[in-house]
């Protein structure tokens, strides 16, 4: 048995590490979202200032865009033009996937500094990228609100899933230390 455990503790580290960030992440962002749920408007402010977000990128790019609230509901509604074509929802905000990209790569972290700013730059990364994913996705509901599924259910969630994967792979292959560079003294 102690065999195995010398052999896989990088992978049993690294399964530790995830599973512990990911755990203490999602519980402080449980916490966060249960200080709004008995509010008249329960809509968290990181949820309503992205669905802002979106109607600025939206108007910015020709579109008529108008976020509404409504008392009682845990979601801003997105008018594009004269028509409700989406709901913003808790996990329309993109923070559950930043959790995960961040305990990724905090698992995979042998510099905290490095770290830290890679976490930093691409919670900035994936939030713009997602503010113009449902900026995108009001606009197609609109026009083509027969592809509803495939919009919503499979590319879009594609689009920033794929992003995060990237990410990872850039983040393990380039900064987090654990594949040696090579050097050219190869000969």
């Amino acid at each position: 048995m102690k065999k195995y455990l010398v052999t896989y503790r990088p992978f049993l580290r690294f399964l530790l590490v995830f599973f512990v960030s990911y755990g203490v992440l999602s519980l402080l962002y449980n916490q966060y979202l249960s200080l709004y749920e008995n509010e008249k408007f329960p809509v968290d402010p990181f949820t309503e200032q992205l669905s802002y977000q979106v109607k600025y990128v939206s108007n910015t790019f020709g579109g008529q865009t108008e976020i509404y609230k409504f008392e009682g509901e845990k979601w801003t509604r997105v008018f594009y033009i004269d028509r409700y074509v989406a709901r913003v929802v808790e996990g329309c905000n993109a923070l559950s996937v930043m959790i995960l990209f961040a305990s990724f790569v905090i698992a995979f972290a042998k510099n905290f500094k490095k770290a830290l700013l890679f976490i930093l730059v691409g919670l900035v990364s994936i939030h713009i990228l997602n503010v113009f994913r449902i900026s995108a996705l009001s606009y197609f509901l609109y026009h083509h609100p027969e592809y509803n599924h495939l919009i919503h259910g499979v590319i879009f969630p594609l689009v920033i899933y794929g992003f995060v994967f990237t990410l990872w792979v850039v983040w393990v292959t380039k900064y987090s230390g654990f594949i040696p560079k090579k050097t050219d003294e190869t000969a």
